[in-house]
């Protein structure tokens, strides 16, 4: 038997800003990533995009943040609570994240239909 996982999502934050976002991976199987992203205030950089292989479902659990969705003429605002299901090849970017409080993830990984 597998041995058993806890935690809790909104302890063990970063102190204060970060230069980069923190990425956790909580629970990996061969074909799903459950991840904690921490954002303190990070953004995709300009003229870059995510186009991932895989599905992505995100949820801001505090903090707030703006995606941008390549062909969408306005970003999209996130608070908590909030979730968008990202399908592969749907190019997005961060154009915003909170600092203060920080934006806190939940992010599901996994395979295209």
């Amino acid at each position: 038997m597998k041995s058993l996982a806890v935690g809790n999502l909104l302890e063990t934050l970063p102190g204060g800003p970060q230069t980069e976002e923190l990425f956790e991976a909580l629970v990996r199987t061969s074909g799903v990533l459950v991840e904690r992203i921490v954002s303190t205030g990070q953004v995709t950089p300009e003229g870059e995009w995510y186009d991932q292989e895989r599905d992505e479902w995100v949820m801001v659990l505090s903090g707030a943040a703006r995606l941008r969705i390549d062909g969408e003429r306005e970003d999209r605002e996130l608070a908590a609570g909030d979730w968008i299901h990202l399908p592969a090849h749907c190019r997005h970017r961060v154009a915003w994240t909170d600092d203060r409080p920080c934006t806190i993830w939940l992010a599901v990984h996994f395979p295209a239909d």
